[in-house]
C-alpha cells in the first residue's frame, strides 16, 4: 500500500482550511488525477474504460461500461462545476464514446455497450445508465446539444432500456427514475418517463422510516446508500430542475439525515466503516456536500468542508490510489474481505459522486468560509436513531466514532435465514470509524454467538427493540434468532435480546438468552484490532461470563490491518440466562482497567442495575418489555 498520491495537488491552504489543508482546487485536482489515470485504458473508440483487475460477475464489457460511466460522472460534476470550462478536453472523449458504444449496443466487437435487460439477467448497465445520464443532464450545454442528431437518438435507445426493464428492489428504482429526469430536461419526456419517475417515488414513500432515513428496499437495510443514492437522487434532480417543491421535500429529510449521519465521520475523516459497497469510500461525504449545495443541511459551511475534504483527503493519504493513479478495490489499499462479487475494476468510481460539492461555484460559502470542526471534533456525543435501530457513540479525545447495530440486517422480507447469507457488514454488533469487521472465515468481532453441539451461531434478522438518549448516555436494543452452521438451521425458541447502553467510551453490553438448550455454550467478542494500531480494545466479564477475556486472533485481518486479534469472553446458558459485559475501543492510552469501571452489578431474568464508579449514576435494564433508565435518580 503506497500512501504517495501520484499526481500533483496545489499547496496546503491552512488559513481557509485549518483542519484538512484542502481547498475548491484540491477537489478539482483530484478529478483531474482520477480521470487522467482511468482514460489510459480506454478503447480506440473510447466506450470503454478496461481498467486492470479482477472482473466483476458481470463480466468484462459491463465492466468497461462502468469504467466510461462512473468516470463521466467526475468529469459531469468537475466541467459542470467550472461553467462549462474544459482544460483537459474530458467532453470531447465522452463525445467520441458516447457516439461507439452506441453504434451496435450488444455486438461483441471492441467498443459497443452491453443491452440494458432486467437486473436477474444483464443488469449492471441499468446502474450505470443513471451516470450516463446524469452527465448527460450536468454537460447539456457543452456535450449533449453539440451532438449529431443521430448519437442523440441512439444515445436515448440505449437509456431507454432502462425504463423497460425490471430493476432490483431497492434503490436501484432511481437509476430509471434518473434517466427519466434527463430525457425531460432535454425535450424528451414522454408517458414512459412520468410512468417510471411516478414509480420511483411511490416506493420511496414507502422505504422512508423517518428520521431522515430510507430502507434501502423493503426489508431494513440501513447504510451508506441512503446518501450517496437515496438522497442524493431524487434532491439533485429537483436542484437541476428548479423543482421547488420536490426540492423541499426531500430537502427536509436530506437534512434530518445530516442532523444525525454528520456525527458519523471520525476526526481522521474516516466515513463509518459499515454497509456494502465500501470501495466507494468517500462517496460517503456526497450528501454533506449535497447538502450545503442546496442550503439543505443542519451543518454550516466550515463544518461541511472539515466532512468532505477530510473525507477525501483521508483515502487519498492513506494508500487508496494505487502507483498508477487507480481506485483500488478495498479500503486503503486492495482488500477483497470488503467487496461484493457485483464489485469490479471501476466500480470504486460511484466515489465521484462526492464530486457533487463542485456544483457549488467558487464564491459559494462551502469553499469560502473558514473550516469549522466536525461534530466529533467538539464533544462527546451520544446519539440514538430510532428509525433505523442504531447507536452514535463518539468521543473527543481520540476521534473515533462507533455505531451499534441493532437495526439494519439487510436481510429482505422474502428471504430465508440462512447462515451462509452471514454478512459481516450487517451482523456485527458494532461497527466504528477506525476498525472493520474480520472476514467471514475468521472469528467474528463485536458478535455474541450461541455454540449448539458444536456448531455456532450467525445473526441474520434484527428485530429492533427500542433506542433513545439522554445527557451524555444512550441504549439501543433488538433480539434475533440464532441462525446456526451446518446442521438445523434453528433451535426452537432460542432467542438472544440484546441491549447497549453507551456512556463516554464505554459499551455496557447486556444479553438475554432465552430456550437455550442444555449444553448450550456463548462467546462474546469485542473490536478487534491490529497489533500497530494505536488502539485499545479491551472485554470485561461482569456476570454470567468467565471475568476475564482470552485473545483470540483473525489473520486475515480487516480493512484496517492485515492481522488482527480481539477479546473473547466465554460463558454457559441453559434455558433463560442474563450475561452482562464491558467494552471499550479507545485511541491509546485508553480508561483504566474496566473492572475498576462499575462497583456493582445485580443481574437475574427480569433484568439488570450497574452502578457507575465515576458519579455513582445506576444504569437499570429491565425486560418484557425492554426498558433503560440512567442516573443518579434513575431518570429515563
Amino acid at each position: 500500500m503506497s500512501n504517495r498520491i501520484p499526481f500533483e495537488l496545489p499547496p496546503e491552504d491552512r488559513a481557509s482550511s485549518p483542519y484538512t489543508g484542502y481547498t475548491r482546487a484540491h477537489w478539482e485536482a483530484v478529478a483531474d488525477g482520477l480521470l487522467t489515470a482511468a482514460w489510459r485504458w480506454s478503447t480506440p473508440g473510447r466506450a470503454l474504460l478496461d481498467l486492470p483487475g479482477r472482473p466483476s460477475r458481470s463480466g468484462v464489457r459491463s465492466d468497461g461500461l462502468e469504467g466510461f460511466a462512473r468516470t463521466f460522472l467526475a468529469a459531469g460534476f468537475r466541467v459542470a462545476g467550472a461553467g462549462g470550462d474544459d482544460p483537459h478536453g474530458w467532453l470531447e472523449r465522452y463525445a467520441e464514446g458516447l457516439a461507439s458504444g452506441t453504434r451496435s449496443p450488444g455486438r461483441d466487437d471492441t467498443e459497443s455497450w452491453p443491452l440494458i435487460l432486467d437486473h436477474d439477467v444483464q443488469g449492471q448497465p441499468m446502474v450505470e445508465s443513471a451516470s450516463v445520464a446524469l452527465g448527460l443532464r450536468l454537460t447539456a450545454p457543452w456535450l449533449w446539444k453539440h451532438l449529431d442528431t443521430g448519437v442523440q437518438d441512439r444515445v436515448e435507445d440505449w437509456l431507454r432500456g432502462s425504463l423497460r426493464h425490471v430493476p432490483a428492489p431497492n434503490n436501484w428504482y432511481l437509476f430509471p427514475y434518473t434517466v427519466a429526469g434527463f430525457l425531460d430536461s432535454v425535450g424528451r419526456g414522454d408517458a414512459e418517463t412520468a410512468a417510471v419517475r411516478r414509480r420511483a417515488l411511490e416506493l420511496m414513500e414507502g422505504w422512508y422510516r423517518g428520521e431522515g432515513w430510507y430502507a434501502d428496499g423493503d426489508g431494513r437495510a440501513f447504510d451508506h446508500y441512503n446518501g450517496w443514492a437515496l438522497h442524493l437522487y431524487p434532491v439533485l434532480d429537483a436542484h437541476l430542475g428548479g423543482d421547488a417543491a420536490t426540492l423541499a421535500r426531500y430537502g427536509d429529510r436530506l437534512r434530518e439525515h445530516l442532523d444525525g449521519f454528520a456525527l458519523m465521520f471520525g476526526a481522521d475523516g474516516a466515513p463509518m466503516h459499515f454497509g456494502r459497497s465500501l470501495a466507494y469510500r468517500f462517496a460517503a461525504s456526497a450528501a454533506v456536500g449535497l447538502g450545503s449545495l442546496t442550503g439543505h443541511t443542519p451543518l454550516t459551511p466550515g463544518a461541511s468542508r472539515r466532512l468532505i475534504s477530510g473525507s477525501l483527503r483521508h483515502f487519498l493519504d492513506r494508500g487508496a490510489l494505487t502507483d498508477d493513479g487507480l481506485l483500488s478495490l478495498g479500503w486503503y489499499g486492495p482488500h477483497d474481505a470488503t467487496l461484493q462479487t457485483y464489485s469490479g475494476p471501476a466500480s470504486p468510481y460511484w466515489a465521484s459522486k462526492a464530486f457533487v460539492s463542485l456544483l457549488a461555484p467558487a464564491d459559494h460559502p462551502l469553499w469560502t468560509a473558514t473550516e469549522e470542526p466536525a461534530p466529533v471534533e467538539e464533544s462527546d456525543r451520544v446519539l440514538s436513531l430510532t428509525a433505523p435501530g442504531l447507536l452514535v457513540q463518539s468521543t473527543r479525545e481520540d476521534g473515533i466514532v462507533r455505531l451499534h447495530n441493532h437495526g439494519s440486517d439487510h436481510v429482505r422480507p422474502h428471504e430465508a435465514e440462512s447462515a451462509d447469507g452471514d454478512d459481516p457488514h450487517y451482523g456485527r454488533q458494532a461497527y466504528s470509524t477506525r476498525t472493520g469487521p474480520t472476514a467471514a472465515g475468521n472469528i467474528a468481532d463485536n458478535h455474541l454467538s450461541v455454540e449448539v453441539g458444536g456448531r455456532r451461531s450467525v445473526r441474520r434478522r434484527i428485530h429492533p427493540l427500542g433506542a433513545g438518549h439522554g445527557d451524555g448516555w444512550g441504549w439501543a436494543a433488538s433480539w434475533h434468532r440464532p441462525v446456526f452452521v451446518g446442521g438445523p438451521p434453528m433451535v426452537p425458541g432460542l432467542r438472544v435480546e440484546s441491549v447497549t447502553v453507551v456512556r463516554g467510551p464505554y459499551e455496557l453490553r447486556v444479553h438475554r438468552v432465552v430456550g437455550a438448550p442444555p449444553g448450550a455454550r456463548l462467546t462474546h467478542t469485542g473490536w478487534a484490532t491490529g497489533p500497530d494500531e494505536p488502539l485499545v480494545s479491551a472485554l470485561h466479564g461482569l456476570h454470567g461470563w468467565s471475568p476475564d477475556p482470552e485473545t483470540v486472533r483473525a489473520p486475515q485481518g480487516t480493512a484496517y490491518a492485515p492481522w488482527v486479534q480481539l477479546p473473547r469472553l466465554v460463558g454457559e446458558t441453559d434455558g433463560t440466562s442474563v450475561h452482562v459485559s464491558l467494552a471499550v475501543l479507545t485511541g491509546e492510552p485508553g480508561p483504566g482497567p474496566l473492572a475498576e469501571a462499575v462497583t456493582h452489578v445485580v443481574a437475574d431474568g427480569a433484568g439488570v442495575e450497574v452502578v457507575w464508579a465515576d458519579d455513582g449514576a445506576r444504569t437499570r435494564v429491565s425486560f418484557d418489555p425492554v426498558r433503560v433508565t440512567h442516573g443518579r435518580s434513575g431518570t429515563r
